[in-house]
C-alpha cells in the first residue's frame, strides 16, 4: 500500500498508471487512498479523485470496488457536503447506463443475450458445455459476451446505489430516482427476476426506517415531502409489476402503499390515488374478485368526478358504465351461504382487509357481508348519481336485469344491447388519469348473469320445462355449461332446480325454499294488476279543486324553472369562489414554500457548523474519558485482587502508569485462568465417577419398566383390535342397507346406460365407415399414381434404350466411313510417293512431270478438300522460322527428292537445302492459311535477286 502525502499525487499516479496502460495498479493506488484513515476530512481534490474511481471501475466492471469506495466516501461527506456525493454517484449511474447502451448499439443480438434468468447468477458449467456443444454462431456468442456482462454490470450498480443511499435523509430524492430508473430497467428488457429482488430489496429498507427511525440522519415519514417521494417510489413500483403482469408483486406493492398512506393522517394527492384504484381495479379482475373490483372503480369514480373538473362528458360517461356493469358482473348470490363459522372468520378478516385497501370503512359491529355485498353497493351506486352518468344501452340492461320480470323474453332482450356494450369503450381522453375503458370484458359476466335471471324468474313461473325450451331462452351457452353454472346456484340456495335427463326436463320449486318468493311474486302481481285496472277505468269524481285552480300547472312550471336557473347560477357562483380560493392557496402554499426553503438552507447551515464543532468535542471527550475509565477500572481491580489473596497492596504515592497496571492484571489473569483449569479439571473426574455410578444403579430399574410397559401395550394392543373387528362390521352393515336402498336405481341406471352406449355405437360405426371408405379411396389413389409412374419410368427407360442404339450405330458407320477414307487416303499417298523424280532439266521431261503431279493432286484432292499446294523459293531457308512454324501441326507432311517426314519430322536435307531450289509441301488449309499470314504480316522471308516467294493462282486459303 503507497503511501502519498497528499491526495493529488495520488491523483497525479493514477493517471500516469492509466497513461502506461496498468489501469488495475491505478484502481488499487487510488482504492487505497480512499479507504486509508488518514484522508477524513473533505476536500475538492477528494471529489475529483472519486470521479476517476468511478470511471475506472466502470472500465473494468469492478462493481465491488466501486461500493467500498462509494461507502467510504459517504462517511467523509456525510455531515460536510452531502451534494458531492450526490454529484459522485449521478456520474457514476450515469457512466454505466452509457456504456451499457454503447455495447447495446453494438450488438444486434440483445433479446439473446439479455436472455437469462438472473443477471446476479454466474455462468454455470452445463451452460458452457452448451454453448461449444450447439452449432452456435461466433457472432452471436460474441454479442452475448458484449452486452450481457454490461447489464449485470448496470443491474449491480442500481444496487449499490440503493443500499448506499438508503438511510440518508438528505439524498431521499436520489434515492426515488434511482429506484425510478431500476424499474423502468426491468420494464424495458422484461426482467421479472430482477423485478421481484428489487421490490424486496426497497421492502427491507423501508422496514428497517421504521425500525431503526431513532438513528441519526434518518428519512422522517412524517415529513409531507419524504412520504410523498415513498408514495411516488411505490407508485411507479405497481405500474411497472401491472405492466410486466406479476400480480402478486403488484397486490404487494398495493399493501405497501396503503401501509404508508396510514403513517400519517393527511390524504395522498388525488392524481396518486386515481392511480392506486386504477391499478387495483386490474388486480382484482384478475384475480376473479369483481366485487372488489366493483368497489375499486366506484372509488375511482369518485375520485375523477370530484377532482377532475377538465374531464369531458364521454369519459365520464365510460368510467360510470364502466363502474354500473362492474357492479353487475358480481354473483348475485353469497358464496359463504352455509360455511362454517371458522370460514366465516376469516371472510370476515378478508373483507376488512380489502375494505381497508380499497378505502371503505366498516364498523366492527356490523356483518362485512352486509356492508360489502353486491345490493348495497349497487344501492350506492344509486345514492352517488352514478346511474345517471352511464349510457342509455348500460342503463336498459341494469333495469332489465335487476328490476324487470321477463321469464320468457329476457335474454332475447338483453342480447343486443350486450351487442352493443361491446363496441362501446376505447381510449380517454388525455384529461382522464385512466388511459383506456373497455366495456367488452363485462360481456362474459353478464351473460352468466343473465341465465342466472332467467333460471330464477322461470323457477317462479313454472314447476318444469323441457330441457330443449330453456336452451332456446337462453342462447348464450350451451345447456352443458348452463348446467355446470346452475350447480353453485343451487349449492348456495339461490335457485332451485333438478335436471333429469331421462326425460329431457328440469324441474323447478322446494316447498322449503321457495314458498316465500311465491308469496311476494303473487302480492306484487296483485298491486300491478290494481294499477292497471285504475288506468283503464278511472273513477269518475268531481274535480272542484282543479276548476278554482286554474293555470296552476303553468305557475308551478314557470317556478321550477326558475328555482334550476337559480341553483345553475348558485353552483357556478360556488365555483368560481371555489377556484378562487385554491388559488389563493396555491399562491399562498408557493410563498410559505419558498420562505420555508431559504430559512431550511439557514438552519442546515449553521446546523452543519454546529454538528461539527459538537461532534469534535463529542470525539475529544469521549477518548478522554475512556482512557480515564480504563486506568480506573484496571486500578480497582488491581486492588480487589490484591486485599482478597493477601499481597501486598500498592503504596499511596507510588507511582502507578497505565502499562503497568494492564501488566498486573494480565498476570493476575493468567494465574486465575489455570487455577479454573485445575478445579474445572478435579470436578469433571468427580462428574466421571458420580455418572458411572448412577448408571449401574440405573440399568435394572430401566429393565423392570421396559418389561412393564410390554405388557400394558400387549392389553392396549388387544382392546383396539377388538374395537378395529367391531367397527368394521358396522360399517359392512352400513355398506349393505345402502347398496339395498341404490338397488332400486339399477335399472334406470341400466337403461340409460344402454341407450348411451347404443348411441355412442351408432356413432361409431358411422366414423368408421367414413374413415374405411376415405382410407379405401386413398388406397386407390395411391395405386393409380404408382401405375402412372411406372408407365412412365418404362416409357423414359425404353427411350433412352433406343436413342442409345441409334448413337451405336451412328457412331459405328462414321467409324466405318472413316476407315474407308483411311484406307483411300493411304492408297493415294502410296501412288504419289511411287511418283518418279527426274533430275533431267529438259522441257519435255517437266510438263510431263507436271502433269503426273497435277493429277495426282486432283485424285489427293477429292480425298483431302483441304490440301493446298505452296511454292516456295525462300532466301536463307535455314535461317528462317518457317519449318518450325510449319511442323508445328501434327498433320503437316514435308517432301524434297525422295526423303519424306510425316507429322512432327524434320528431315536435314530441307534444312541444308540451296538458295533457289524449289520444294513441295502439302498441308490443311487452316494451317497454310495461318503460315501464309504470319509471313506476311511479319515478313520473315526476304527476297533477294531473282529469289521470290510466289503463292499460286487458285490456291490461297480463306483467310487470306
Amino acid at each position: 500500500m503507497a503511501q502519498f502525502a497528499k491526495p493529488e499525487n495520488a491523483l497525479k499516479r493514477a493517471e500516469e498508471l492509466i497513461n502506461v496502460g496498468q489501469k488495475q495498479a491505478a484502481l488499487q493506488a487510488l482504492h487505497d487512498l480512499i479507504t486509508s484513515k488518514r484522508y477524513r476530512a473533505w476536500q475538492k481534490t477528494l471529489e475529483r479523485i472519486m470521479f476517476k474511481y468511478v470511471e475506472l471501475c466502470v472500465d473494468m466492471r469492478r462493481g465491488r470496488f466501486a461500493k467500498d469506495g462509494l461507502i467510504q466516501y459517504r462517511i467523509v461527506c456525510q455531515q460536510v457536503n452531502v451534494s458531492s456525493l450526490e454529484e459522485v454517484i449521478k456520474h457514476f449511474m450515469q457512466l454505466s447506463t452509457e456504456k451499457a447502451e454503447q455495447a447495446r448499439s453494438q450488438s444486434e443480438a440483445l433479446e439473446d443475450a439479455l436472455d437469462v434468468e438472473d443477471l446476479e447468477a454466474d455462468k454455470r458449467p452445463e451452460d458452457l458445455m452448451l454453448s461449444y456443444v450447439s452449432g452456435e454462431k461466433g457472432k452471436d456468442r460474441s454479442d452475448r459476451e458484449l452486452v450481457t456482462p454490461w447489464f449485470k454490470f448496470l443491474w449491480e450498480t442500481y444496487r449499490t446505489v440503493l443500499e448506499i443511499l438508503r438511510n440518508n435523509s438528505k439524498l431521499e430524492a436520489l434515492y426515488a430516482m434511482t429506484a425510478h430508473r431500476a424499474f423502468q430497467f426491468c420494464k424495458q428488457y422484461k426482467r421479472t427476476t430482477e423485478f421481484r429482488r428489487l421490490c424486496e430489496i426497497i421492502r427491507n429498507h423501508l422496514a428497517n426506517l421504521n425500525k431503526y427511525r431513532d438513528q441519526r440522519d434518518r428519512p422522517d415519514l412524517t415529513a409531507p415531502e419524504s412520504l410523498q417521494l415513498y408514495l411516488d417510489t411505490r407508485v411507479e413500483q405497481l405500474k411497472i409489476a401491472t405492466d410486466l403482469e406479476l400480480w402478486q408483486e403488484a397486490f404487494r406493492s398495493v399493501e405497501d402503499i396503503h401501509g404508508l398512506m396510514s403513517m400519517v393522517k393527511r390524504s395522498p394527492k388525488p392524481s396518486l390515488m386515481v392511480v392506486y384504484y386504477a391499478k387495483l381495479t386490474e388486480i382484482f379482475w384478475v384475480a376473479d374478485s369483481h366485487l372488489y373490483h366493483a368497489y375499486a372503480w366506484l372509488k375511482l369514480f369518485t375520485l375523477q368526478k370530484s377532482y377532475n373538473k377538465n374531464l369531458t362528458q364521454k369519459d365520464l360517461q365510460l368510467i360510470a358504465s364502466s363502474v354500473l356493469l362492474a357492479a353487475l358482473s358480481v354473483t348475485p348470490y353469497d358464496h359463504k351461504h352455509g360455511a362454517s363459522h371458522l370460514e366465516l372468520e376469516n371472510e370476515k378478516e378478508r373483507n376488512l382487509r380489502m375494505s381497508s385497501l380499497i378505502g371503505f370503512i366498516l364498523e366492527p359491529k356490523k356483518e362485512s357481508r352486509e356492508v360489502l355485498s353486491r345490493s348495497s353497493l349497487l344501492s350506492e351506486l344509486t345514492l352517488k348519481g352514478v346511474m345517471t352518468c352511464v349510457f342509455q344501452e348500460v342503463k336498459d340492461l341494469c333495469n332489465l336485469l335487476e328490476h324487470e320480470f321477463l321469464p320468457l323474453d329476457l335474454a332475447s332482450k338483453v342480447q343486443p344491447l350486450l351487442a352493443k356494450i361491446t363496441k362501446l369503450g376505447g381510449k380517454l381522453s388525455s384529461a382522464s388519469s385512466v388511459p383506456e375503458v373497455q366495456l367488452s370484458q363485462y360481456v362474459p359476466a353478464l351473460e352468466k348473469l343473465t341465465t342466472f335471471r332467467v333460471l330464477q324468474q322461470v323457477s317462479q313461473v313454472y314447476q318444469s320445462m323441457k330441457i330443449e325450451r330453456l336452451s332456446k331462452m337462453i342462447p348464450f351457452f350451451d345447456f352443458s355449461f348452463v348446467e355446470k353454472i346452475s350447480v353453485d346456484a343451487v349449492k348456495y340456495s339461490f335457485i332451485a332446480m333438478k335436471v333429469d335427463h331421462l326425460q329431457g326436463a328440469v324441474f323447478f320449486g322446494n316447498e322449503d325454499i321457495e314458498s316465500d318468493r311465491l308469496s311476494d311474486h303473487l302480492t306484487v302481481l296483485a298491486d300491478s294488476l290494481n294499477k292497471a285496472r285504475s288506468l283503464i277505468h278511472p273513477p269518475k269524481r268531481q274535480c272542484k279543486l282543479g276548476d278554482s285552480l286554474y293555470g296552476l300547472a303553468d305557475i308551478v312550471d314557470k317556478e321550477h324553472k326558475r328555482l334550476l336557473a337559480r341553483k345553475s347560477i348558485i353552483e357556478k357562483r360556488k365555483e368560481e369562489y371555489e377556484r378562487q380560493m385554491l388559488e389563493m392557496e396555491r399562491e399562498e402554499e408557493s410563498k410559505r414554500l419558498k420562505l420555508q426553503k431559504i430559512s431550511e438552507e439557514a438552519e442546515q447551515k449553521r446546523l452543519a457548523s454546529e454538528s461539527i464543532r459538537r461532534e469534535e468535542q463529542r470525539i475529544r471527550r469521549e477518548i478522554e474519558e475512556r482512557e480515564l475509565q480504563e486506568a480506573q477500572a484496571l486500578l480497582m481491580e488491581t486492588h480487589k485482587r490484591t486485599n482478597k489473596k493477601g499481597k501486598k497492596p500498592l503504596l499511596e504515592g507510588e507511582k502507578v502508569t497505565k502499562q503497568s497496571l494492564i501488566e498486573l492484571a494480565r498476570s493476575e489473569q493468567m494465574k486465575e485462568r489455570h487455577e479454573m483449569e485445575k478445579k474445572l479439571q478435579k470436578l469433571a473426574k468427580t462428574m466421571d465417577h458420580l455418572e458411572r455410578a448412577k448408571r449401574e444403579e440405573e440399568a435394572p430399574l430401566i429393565e423392570q419398566a421396559f418389561q412393564q410397559r410390554l405388557v400394558e401395550e400387549k392389553v392396549l394392543h388387544e382392546q383396539e383390535q377388538l374395537k378395529e373387528i367391531e367397527l368394521s362390521r358396522q360399517h359392512h352393515a352400513g355398506d349393505l342397507q345402502e347398496k339395498n336402498r341404490l338397488a332400486r336405481m339399477l335399472g334406470n341406471k341400466i337403461i340409460f346406460q344402454e341407450r348411451i352406449v347404443s348411441r355412442r355405437e351408432s356413432e361409431y360405426d358411422r366414423l368408421r365407415k367414413e374413415r374405411e371408405e376415405h382410407i379405401s379411396k386413398m388406397i386407390a389413389a395411391r395405386k393409380r399414381d404408382r401405375e402412372i409412374k411406372r408407365k412412365l419410368l418404362f416409357y423414359l427407360k425404353t427411350e433412352e434404350e433406343r436413342l442409345t442404339k441409334l448413337r451405336e450405330e451412328e457412331e459405328a458407320r462414321k467409324r466405318a466411313e472413316r476407315k474407308e477414307r483411311r484406307r483411300k487416303r493411304q492408297t493415294a499417298w502410296r501412288s504419289w510417293l511411287r511418283l518418279p523424280r527426274s533430275k533431267g532439266k529438259g522441257r519435255g521431261n517437266w510438263k510431263r512431270r507436271r502433269n503426273k503431279e497435277e493429277k495426282l493432286y486432283l485424285g489427293l484432292q477429292s480425298h483431302y478438300p483441304g490440301l493446298l499446294r505452296l511454292l516456295l523459293c525462300p532466301a536463307h531457308l535455314s535461317q528462317s522460322p518457317l519449318p518450325p512454324l510449319l511442323l508445328q501441326h501434327p498433320l503437316v507432311s514435308m517432301f524434297q527428292g525422295s526423303s519424306v517426314g510425316i507429322g512432327s519430322l524434320v528431315l536435314q536435307p530441307l534444312l541444308k537445302v540451296t538458295d533457289g531450289a524449289v520444294q513441295m509441301t502439302v498441308l490443311p488449309r487452316r494451317v497454310i492459311g495461318g503460315a501464309v499470314q504470319t509471313i506476311a504480316s511479319h515478313r520473315l522471308v526476304a527476297v533477294q535477286g531473282s529469289q521470290l516467294l510466289r503463292v499460286l493462282p487458285g490456291l490461297r486459303s480463306e483467310g487470306d
